[in-house]
């Protein structure tokens, strides 16, 4: 197979969840280097003007749990969960209030949202995925590793923030994700359900004109891309567990830390640069990035922007987070 095709045939293999750019080289092995060389290859002839192909971006949010609701196209029913609704063996799709007590009874503050989403979520025609950030009647929230400061207290009963699609037919766990049309959304909430039980919140985002430094470094990862060699998806978990490790501690992945985790899980460090360069790429683009909203952002007290950005083009929706901050801080947080 040539490069051009090698390209090419990534149209008909799509990203089915939502990942880090980075990492679906890693976990999707050629499959996954084909959508993300796409997926910055699509965005450089956008930026030289040689696509009309759009990138689509929304803001990414620290809620817990991840919530998904919509119809199960398995039997036309709604339902609600958590990411567990894409369990590869113990699905746990829940369609009832008895579902919720069977699949999650046992972790009662999970329980308890479900249930409260199962009661209020609109039955919108999308299945759609959304972070939790609280129940209403405060201004802040840390549902998470950030803590959100909104300038007014939140009367709604649910605070939700959705930023992701996806279609499926049959199976969910076939479903493949894509960016979500935040006013078409809304719109169909709001036909379905006008009171305001639940407040969804999607900051305005935008992005700079001119995105010229990062043309060159995305141009070099197509080139790298040809003198890799993949991985299967057991040596992907252990390289992915490794690289969290090291982000977890604080510690910089410079090219000696590639060469030296290349030689302990004997891969290709070509691999592990490709890795690299594709992260800094997504540091870079999201520093063109600008988010407007009414929250301020607090990790530890101190003042952060938000944890990243959900985009979307032709070739797949990822996450754009910088882990070294956001990432870090996570692994690292005392959970109660």
């Amino acid at each position: 197979m040539n490069f051009t095709e090698f390209l090419e045939e990534a149209r008909q293999d799509k990203n089915l969840h939502l990942e880090h750019l980075e990492d679906n080289i890693l976990n999707r092995g050629v499959a996954g280097a084909r959508e993300s060389i796409n997926f910055l290859q699509s965005l450089r002839d956008m930026l030289a003007g040689k696509s009309s192909s759009k990138i689509n971006v929304t803001t990414k949010w620290d809620g817990a749990p991840a919530i998904f609701a919509g119809i199960n196209p398995a039997n036309g029913k709604f339902f609600v969960g958590t990411k567990s609704v894409f369990n590869k063996v113990k699905i746990m799709i829940n369609e009832s209030h008895e579902d919720i007590d069977k699949n999650h009874g046992h972790i009662k503050k999970v329980a308890n949202i479900l249930h409260a989403c199962f009661d209020e979520l609109p039955r919108t025609n999308y299945i759609y995925q959304g972070d939790f950030v609280g129940f209403g009647g405060d201004n802040v929230y840390q549902p998470n590793t950030i803590a959100y400061s909104f300038c007014d207290t939140i009367d709604s009963k649910l605070i939700i923030t959705p930023h992701t699609a996806y279609t499926c037919v049959g199976d969910l766990r076939n479903a493949v994700s894509y960016q979500l049309n935040y006013m078409s959304f809304l719109q169909d909430c709001v036909e379905i359900d006008s009171d305001e039980d639940i407040f969804w919140f999607s900051p305005y985002v935008d992005m700079d004109e001119d995105l010229s430094d990062i043309v060159a470094k995305c141009e070099y990862a197509s080139v790298i891309s040809g003198a890799v060699d993949y991985v299967d998806s057991n040596t992907a978990k252990k390289l992915i567990k490794s690289l969290n490790s090291i982000i977890a501690s604080g510690l910089e992945i410079d090219d000696l830390t590639l060469v030296a985790l290349a030689d302990y899980h004997h891969v290709g460090v070509n691999l592990l640069r490709l890795w690299q360069l594709v992260k800094t790429i997504k540091h870079e683009l999201v520093q063109h990035i600008a988010t407007y909203n009414e929250v301020e952002c607090y990790i530890n007290g101190e003042e952060v922007g938000h944890e990243g950005y959900v985009m979307s083009n032709d070739y797949g929706t990822f996450k754009l987070i910088y882990r070294e901050v956001f990432s870090n801080a996570n692994f690292n947080r005392v959970r109660v």
